[in-house]
This record gives structure tokens, sequence and C-alpha cells, in this order.
């Protein structure tokens, strides 16, 4: 069998050109005022949808697109260089929906899915506690049984989307004597009873909503249950393990703005008569900021290509939480490096870097810090 690489196919390169088209008209030109308002993307989701961006990641047997990873990293990529807080919005349903893809009965893949392909609703992934973050063994929210329901109590903390989205997928303590192998997972919808937290005044991806999510006895059809009681842990790491590619992704993107902001700015900015795109130290700085990118998004769509593979040699783990890791340390560098190119101005909120040097911070913590990532890569290196 012919194995997909992480080389971009002609059809791949003219997805590429029409997001980064779609993205500088669509969602660009909102990027800079939803970030000073703090407030839902709204006109970009809408565009995306218009673009049937959500049905990209969606099998094709429930109405999306079947699109394989690596050309769902171009997205994430070319969304994020116009707006990390749209990408994420786009990112985040798909990461809500892998559960019920991958784990769920075939009657919440055809209730839900078809709904998330079409735009017409978005999802979270509740995993994060106040004092479970990277510890997901040490959680405490609950679900008991009763009758043909469960009822569920305790509160998820740093959930992106909180509030707009429509359908909550959430993990749980099912049996609390059996540690991590004690947690399972549900599909929980808004309706329901579930109530918000207020939205967190944040550094960067501030057009994001995060917030807590709390249950409050809240009844959840046992049909809901996404696997079999106890699974909850593999589901998890199943699922973070295929979504860190894209956080690296939507890394590369923001990297890659700020490169290209740079680098226009070095043209037209004059110093001691000419240019300082002339300046040989500054283009040091510029060269080193592209083949760092470059290296981040050859390791992301390698960890992509595996995922399209279906991780024959079980390498995904790694591969995934290196390509995330070293993306977003990337990321951060170079945003840092845009700010210190464009000097005073870089520092100052007329000039789009210092938003890309905010955005690039969370891609080091979500999704498992950077450091959890390292302890996983060092884990695979030595058995």
């Amino acid at each position: 069998m012919e194995e997909t690489t992480f080389a971009l196919t002609e059809i791949q390169r003219e997805f590429r050109d029409t997001l980064r088209r779609f993205a500088d008209e669509k969602v660009a030109p909102h990027a800079a005022q939803v970030d000073r308002d703090a407030v839902y993307p709204q006109a970009s989701f809408e565009a995306c949808v218009e673009m049937e961006l959500p049905a990209l990641g969606i099998p094709t047997e429930y109405g999306g697109a079947g699109a394989d990873m690596i050309t769902q990293a171009i997205m994430a990529e070319e969304i994020a260089r116009a707006c990390a807080s749209t990408a994420v919005t786009m990112l985040i349903s798909k990461l809500g929906m892998l559960p019920v893809m991958n784990w769920a009965s075939e009657e919440l893949k055809q209730t839900y899915l078809p709904r998330i392909a079409s735009g017409e609703a978005q999802a979270s992934y509740c995993l994060s506690e106040a004092d479970a973050g990277s510890d997901v063994a040490a959680m405490r929210t609950r679900a008991v049984k009763d009758g043909d329901s469960y009822i569920l109590n305790g509160a998820k903390h740093w959930i992106t989307n909180a509030g707009v989205s429509d359908t909550y997928t959430v993990f749980a303590v099912t049996d609390p004597d059996k540690g991590y192998r004690g947690i399972s997972c549900f599909l929980v919808e808004k309706d329901w009873g579930v109530t918000f937290g207020p939205h967190e005044d944040k550094m960067g991806l501030r057009a994001s909503p995060t917030a807590s999510v709390i249950f409050d006895d809240v009844r959840v059809p046992s049909t809901h249950l996404i696997g079999e009681e106890g699974q909850g842990f593999t589901v998890a790491m199943h699922t973070l393990d295929r979504s860190r590619p894209t956080i690296g992704s939507q890394a590369v993107g923001i990297a890659q703005a700020a490169i290209d902001y740079a680098a226009g700015y070095m043209k037209e900015r004059q110093a001691f008569g000419k240019p300082i795109a002339d300046l040989q130290g500054l283009r040091f700085m510029l060269a080193d900021m592209a083949m760092k990118n470059e290296v981040a998004r050859t390791m992301t769509y390698r960890a992509c290509a595996l995922i399209d593979n279906g991780d024959p040699e079980g390498e995904l783990t790694m591969f995934g939480a290196m390509a995330k890791c070293f993306a977003s340390d990337t990321a951060m560098a170079v945003a840092t490096d845009a700010v210190q190119l464009l000097g005073g101005y870089g520092y100052t909120k007329d000039f789009p870097v210092e938003r890309f040097m905010r955005d690039a911070k969370i891609t080091q913590i979500y999704e498992g810090t950077n450091q959890v990532q390292r302890v996983v890569i060092a884990k695979k290196l030595l058995g």
C-alpha cells in the first residue's frame, strides 16, 4: 500500500493557496479588533462555515469532507497566520468530536457529527481541572450511575469555547477506587443544565472564550457514555495524540505571520540611509526564524502523516509530542524575535507582532505543557 508522505501534493498546495487568500480577505481584517475587544470572532467563524472548513476533519459518511490530517494542518496553519483565535475555534470542535468519531456508538455519531460538519453546532473538550491539568488521574469530577442515566457533578477549567459550544465531551470519575482506570467519558449537551464561569481575561487568544464548565447534578443519559466505563483515560490520551499535531500547525501559522510581517517591515524601515533589510545581523535573524519554522512545519507534517497512515509502528505519541513541543517553542522564539526586529514599534499594539507573541505563548501550555511533552518523549526513548 502506498503511504502518504509529508510532502504536499499538488491538490494540497492549491488548497493552501486558496486558504491563504481566504484568510487574508475574510479572517485577518477582524483579528486585531476581536483581540482588543476580547469578543468571539463571529464574522470569521461564519466565513469559515461558508467555506465548509468545519467539515474538513469529519468523515464523509457523517456529512464531512474526510480530509487527511496534512490538509487539516494546512487549514490550521493558514487560519492561525491570520488570526490564532479563529484557528483554535476551528480546531476545538474537531477535538471535542474525536472521542465520538473513534469510540462512540453509531447513534451518537449520526446525531452529532453532521451538525459539527455543517457548522450548525460546536463542541468543546472538557478534561482539565483546577488541580488536575497535566495530572489527569487527579480529576475530581464525578459521574454516578442512576438508573439509565449518570449524575454529573464537578467543574472543568480552562475550557475553550465554554458557553459558545453546544456539546461538551466530559471526562469524569465513575470508580474512584481505580485511579485513572476509573475515568469515563461522556457527551453532554449544554441545555441539560450545564453552567459556566466568567470568561478568563487572557494574555493571548483573547477572542477565543475560555471559562470553567460547571456540572451541578447534570443528568446524562447512559446512551451518551463514550466507549465503556473506565475507558476515559485511554480515550483522552488517544485523542490528544491525534490533536497535538494541529496545535503544532497553529504554532507554525503564528510564527509564519511573524516572519512575513517582520520581512515586510525590514524592507520598508530605513536606518543609516538604507533599509534595515540590508543589515547583515538582522538578515541573519530573519533567516534563522524561517529555518526554525520550516523544521517545525516538516515535523508537524510528519506527525500528521503518521495519523493518515494509521500509525503502524506506534510512533505517533512521540512524534506528536515532538511536533507540538518544537513548533510551539519555535513560535514563541520567532514571535519574540519579530518584536525585536520592529524595535519600539514591535512593543506597541499598533503593530501585530506583539499579538503574535502573546498568542504564541499558549501553544506552549495547552494540550499538555511542553515540559510534559518532554516527559512523553523521554519516556518513549528510554522505554
